[in-house]
């Protein structure tokens, strides 16, 4: 028994001692999952903020300024696209290198995350598309359908102005282009000959589904003395009194006019070009549209600018007025497509802009069953009194103006107040007698026609806000703020598909200098062989 009790005794001391050993494991500062956790986090602190170092000073020698001569920029090829086959390259520009989306937040100094964010590989991607890209990118066309005439004015485009709805906007930007095709056409042979006039003009048309069926010529009822041409004979085209203005095009495509819901007819016109329709435009004064009628109060005689009626009515030498040639040509349009749903689109650019509405006040009345006409105008000035814009709401003429905020040509000729301040006086009584009194006996007492869709410069992220009036006026600049807005209290469109290279070209002095706080170096540079090269990269504007 004491040997048995021996035993036992020796078997507790052992199985004491393994137990106590256990605990002893369990308590050790080693083994807590606490404090391992800790190890691990700290150690992978170190590495983040060792990987976070790596990344911004990569960031610092690309964005720092260099001191040794530059290498010459190599262009950058535009990206092709298949519409096949994903894009696998995308966001694989020459940043994707800095690995920008891993680097850790916490550590960076204020400015540097935003920086970082803005810097991005998949920005820089759309934003070279934007600028490399010459060809226009375009919105896709839906079926316009059975609602053609609600996008054409039939109901004063109530409804899809504010916000912009996707297919009038896509609309508006095709008139704009036509307008451009008028320029091109007349800076590429601005001389008007005999030869000319009888002849077949070329004009690039950015929609080949229209076919130009004439040419358009305004004259000048003023003229030069003759000294003036043998002092510059080169610059004739600038004195000469008739000049082409734009021109008649209509869709001859099948599957277009189905889509649009019928054959539509289109009458461009251009701004001012030459040095005797800049003369025209500085002369102000109403006069009446038609002889004066002694019978009616002066207030109810539609009358307007001296200078633009001037340009529409005044024959040219061996031109027909521009009255008389479009009246023409309409009619014989009507008659070859007798049978067929048709519309009229007028759309013009500052000078062009208020033809546009003189053209549709006159084919308007031209024949007995006229199909709906429409005007679409950019940076279009005031072109009647109110009895005018009486006499063009009553000839069923709807009119979409398209108005830049910054652009001082769409507040004159006339009183040089916005239509919105004209409005808010003419609530107050008193206030409203002055002005009537004044509207019906002031010889510029201007009224604007139609609708307004109103832009602003400040909106673009690419525009300076502070852009100069050329830039406010010019029609690219306009294109491309309506192909960015979504409505009147939103920002430009984040989406926005229209190429930046050439409002880049024209309005250069006016874009944003796009930089960030580290990268006020980099700029944008456009070589005169019209390839665009960037000396480093290019950082999203949406924050400068």
């Amino acid at each position: 028994m004491a040997q048995v009790a021996q035993i036992g005794s020796s078997f507790l001391q052992s199985h004491s001692f393994k137990r106590a050993g256990f605990r002893c494991a369990q308590q050790s500062p080693l083994s807590r999952p606490s404090l391992w956790d800790s190890v691990r986090a700290v150690h992978v602190q170190e590495r983040a903020n060792q990987k976070t170092k790596t990344h911004l000073s990569n960031l610092e020698r690309l964005l720092q300024k260099e001191t040794a001569s530059p290498l010459p920029p190599r262009p950058i090829k535009p990206i092709e696209r298949n519409n096949h086959q994903p894009d696998t390259s995308r966001g694989r520009g020459f940043l994707n290198g800095l690995d920008l989306a891993h680097i850790w937040p916490e550590g960076i100094p204020g400015r540097a995350v935003e920086a970082a964010a803005e810097m991005s590989p998949r920005r820089l991607t759309r934003i070279q598309q934007l600028l490399l890209n010459r060809q226009p990118e375009y919105s896709p066309r839906n079926h316009l359908g059975a609602r053609w005439r609600e996008y054409h004015g039939s109901r004063d485009w109530a409804g899809l102005l504010d916000p912009l709805d996707e297919n009038l906007r896509r609309e508006m930007v095709r008139y704009g282009e036509f307008i451009q095709a008028a320029y091109e056409s007349f800076h590429s042979d601005p001389a008007t000959t005999v030869e000319g006039i009888n002849s077949w003009r070329e004009v690039g048309l950015p929609d080949k589904s229209y076919q130009v069926t004439k040419s358009l010529y305004a004259t000048s009822s003023i003229g030069l003395p003759k000294w003036v041409d043998d002092v510059a004979p080169d610059l004739g085209w600038m004195t000469q009194r008739s000049s082409c203005v734009g021109y008649v095009a209509v869709c001859q495509d099948e599957r277009e006019i189905a889509r649009m819901g019928r054959r539509d007819i289109v009458i461009s016109l251009r701004g001012t070009a030459t040095c005797l329709e800049w003369a025209e435009n500085f002369r102000a004064l109403l006069v009446p549209m038609e002889e004066p009628d002694n019978t009616r109060p002066n207030e109810d005689q539609p009358k307007v600018e001296c200078g633009f009626l001037s340009l529409f009515r005044t024959k040219g030498e061996h031109t027909l007025s521009l009255a008389e040639s479009v009246v023409l040509e309409i009619k014989r349009l009507l008659e070859t497509y007798k049978g067929e749903t048709l519309s009229i689109t007028i759309t013009g650019h500052s000078l062009g802009a208020a033809l546009a509405v003189l053209v549709a006040d006159e084919i308007s009345t031209c024949a007995p069953d006229v199909p709906p006409v429409a005007v679409f105008s950019f940076g279009g000035p005031r072109v009647g009194n109110r009895a005018f814009a009486e006499r063009i709401k009553a000839n069923n003429v709807k009119v979409l103006r398209i108005v830049n905020n910054q652009d001082v040509i769409t507040r004159v000729p006339g009183v040089f107040m916005s239509e919105e301040l004209e409005q808010k006086l003419m609530d107050n009584a008193q206030v409203a007698c002055v002005l009537d009194f004044l509207s019906n006996n002031l010889p510029l007492s201007y009224s604007h026609v139609g609708t307004e869709l109103r832009v602003d410069t400040r909106m673009s992220p690419y525009l300076r806000p502070d852009a100069d009036v050329a830039c406010c006026h010019d029609l690219e600049a306009y294109l491309h703020l309506v192909d960015g807005f979504m409505a009147s209290n939103g920002p430009f469109r984040p989406n926005a598909k229209r190429s930046l290279f050439k409002l880049l070209s024209e309005q250069g002095s006016n874009v944003k200098k796009l930089y960030t706080s580290k990268a006020k170096s980099l700029t944008l540079k456009i070589e005169n062989d019209g390839v665009v090269s960037m000396s480093k990269c290019l950082p999203s504007p949406s924050s400068t």
